[in-house]
């Protein structure tokens, strides 16, 4: 029966297996972006790391092949090749062609396992050109091949073989991804961390893109006997710690097992992560609550009982977690994961495991090294009264607000829409550009705030410091979200928050600022994908009335080349001029080439790799000058010939 709308029974369709994966890649691994790109990879190496979780592996090799493909070896025991029982076909083949089917439900094959779902080789199959898998098991070498998802050769005894483990090549699939060049930087970031979660286990990373280009990095093993202790120090590495060594707290119950290791430092940050078998649980959940809830009570208490805090001071859980770098990782049977991302933990049972742990093994610690102890806690107790400056400016702030009949910065030009998701702000750099952004802007749903002189680094100030701070201040109240803990996206006025600064060192350095303020202290924009930077053009290039820009000096070259016709005589008269700044572009240029939704570029700021983003924040803006110098001298190269 057809319905007079024309929506019947005809109009549902029912997708199985690898077509529904072709057909929606994003509900599997998040996006078809570069960061999905790479998503492939971590699948395979997931199920290695499995398999060392279990104890059978001790070796993973990452190898990026010249042809486009990536393969993942490890030693351990090898994929099942024997007949399934439900489906009738090989275990191995089943593995790389049916949705959540695995070792990992309830069996004896897996005890520990990060992969919840059993969908990573079966997913990375169908959005793989084609895959070749080869399993040595028992003696005998096993090999198959597929494409796009469907077998292409079976399941076929290829011989003897000395070694136990599988070995998985892929070639991602140029029809789903929008870009198919594996990162080699993104990779290792992955790598090393793995590395470290799981001590003595060895993961090399090798390329062979490019052989001739000697830029280009060509190899990186990583081998930590210290696991998390390692990682701590690490991270840590471009800061000064107060205290040595890194505290390391171990524990377990039935089959949960806890690592923790932290050490504080003399920055005003927190950082601080957790996994649950080996999966980054960014959301936090049971075990972050736990070690949260004990580490605030285990500090007080010791604060209290050596005279170090006052009776009437409190200390917070943001007080006893300034500066410190922690690592918390727990392995359990049964993980259950809030949602198919696996960010939170749910287990319950975790949250008593990881508190008992840090009350009973921190409270020893601290006993056995009194140093540490005083130093921890005058931190934090400096920390606790910054927090109660920060309190003190913040009302303030809001009996100023109060009083002042109009509460927004007086140099914001705001829009007319009120509808939070259809709006833009542009933080623009320096009065004149500001003005020529005014001009230009479609004020319906454009607002311009602009900012002007030096503004405060965040990266060496506490919250109190940046409530007392003219430049920052109107920046938070514009956005109108709050700050820190009080942040809220809900409050939030503008759906994009655009950066727009000169495309020189000076614009560079404005972006960097505003950047770690966000990454700082307003995080979930960054989080939440509503961060952007405008890229305004480098060059402007006049034939008569043709009028062309340009971003990098080879679009600029080949621009020349278009509108000359490759004749050199005309391209000599063709007028070229660098912007130097917004402020020399006049409102209908800067709305042309850089503010047009249909015309500009931005580029949108994300954070998934919170280690890495953390790292470069704390190079830039932090104290030590060698860790900053050393990254300027390694990409002030690729800088100056970036072509985009």
């Amino acid at each position: 029966m057809r319905e007079e709308n024309g929506y019947d029974a005809s109009q549902i369709q029912v997708l199985e297996g690898m077509e529904a994966v072709r057909k929606r890649p994003g509900m599997y691994i998040g996006t078809t972006s570069i960061q999905g790109l790479h998503h492939l990879v971590y699948e395979i190496v997931d199920n290695a790391i499995d398999e060392a979780l279990g104890g059978f592996c001790h070796h993973i090799e990452v190898v990026l092949r010249d042809d486009g493909s990536v393969s993942v070896q490890d030693d351990g025991r090898g994929i099942p090749v024997g007949r399934q029982e439900q489906t009738g076909r090989s275990a191995a083949e089943v593995v790389f062609t049916v949705l959540h089917a695995g070792g990992k439900f309830g069996g004896s094959g897996y005890k520990v396992s990060g992969g919840l779902h059993g969908v990573g080789a079966s997913v990375v199959n169908a959005l793989s050109e084609w895959t070749r898998v080869r399993i040595f098991l028992e003696g005998r070498r096993y090999e198959m091949a597929f494409s796009r998802g469907e077998v292409t050769q079976e399941l076929t005894d290829a011989g003897s073989s000395e070694i136990s483990g599988t070995w998985v090549c892929f070639k991602p699939d140029p029809e789903i991804f929008e870009e198919t060049a594996f990162d080699f930087e993104t990779l290792q970031s992955r790598l090393r961390q793995q590395a470290f979660l799981n001590a003595g286990l060895r993961i090399t990373l090798t390329d062979e893109r490019d052989p001739e280009d000697e830029a280009r990095p060509r190899s990186a093993s990583f081998r930590y006997e210290g696991g998390i202790r390692s990682f701590v120090e690490w991270i840590n590495r471009n800061r000064t710690p107060i205290h040595e060594p890194v505290i390391y707290l171990s524990g377990g119950k039935d089959d949960t097992v806890c690592e923790i290791a932290l050490q504080y430092n003399d920055s005003y940050t927190e950082n601080l992560l957790s996994f649950a078998n080996n999966i980054a649980t960014t959301e936090g959940g049971m075990h972050e609550t736990g070690f949260k809830t004990a580490l605030t009570r285990v500090l007080s208490e010791y604060g209290r009982s050596h005279n170090i805090l006052k009776e009437d001071q409190k200390l917070s859980g943001e007080d006893v977690r300034e500066g410190i770098t922690a690592i918390l990782s727990v392995k359990l049977t049964d993980a259950q994961f809030e949602g198919q991302t696996k960010t939170k933990l749910g287990n319950s049972h975790v949250r008593s495991l990881v508190d008992g742990l840090v009350a009973e093994k921190l409270s020893d610690f601290l006993e056995e090294n009194p140093a540490v102890g005083r130093s921890i806690l005058e931190k934090s107790v400096q920390a606790a009264l910054a927090r109660e400056a920060a309190r003190k400016a913040r009302e303030l702030t809001r009996r100023k607000t109060a009083l002042d009949s109009a509460a927004l910065p007086g140099k914001l030009a705001d829009c007319h829409e009120t509808d939070p998701r259809l709006t833009e702000l542009f933080i623009v750099e320096g009065d004149s550009a500001g003005g020529s952004a005014k001009g230009g802007r479609d004020s319906r749903y454009q607002a311009i705030l602009p900012l002007w002189g030096k503004m405060l680094n965040v990266e060496k100030a506490r919250l109190d410091k940046i409530y007392s701070n003219e430049k920052l201040m109107p920046l938070v109240t514009a956005i109108g979200a709050g700050i820190g803990t009080e942040f809220s996206l809900e409050r939030l006025r503008y759906n994009k928050v655009i950066l727009m600064a000169d495309a020189d060192v000076d614009g560079s350095h404005i972006r960097t600022l505003l950047l770690t303020f966000l990454f700082r202290f307003l995080r979930p924009l960054i989080d939440e994908g509503h961060v952007y930077i405008a890229q305004p053009p480098l060059y402007k290039m006049t034939r008569g009335r043709q009028v062309r820009y340009a971003y990098t000096d080879a679009e600029r070259d080949r621009t020349l080349d278009e509108l000359s016709g490759g004749d050199p005589a005309v391209r000599s008269r063709i007028d070229v001029s660098r912007n130097k700044g917004l402020g020399e572009m006049d409102a209908e240029e800067l709305w042309e080439t850089t503010m047009h939704p249909e015309k500009r570029t931005l580029l949108q700021v994300t954070a998934e790799d919170a280690v890495a983003a953390d790292e470069i924040f704390t190079i830039l803006m932090g104290d030590k000058v060698e860790p900053r110098r050393e990254f300027i001298e390694k990409f002030a190269k690729s800088a100056i010939n970036l072509d985009v």
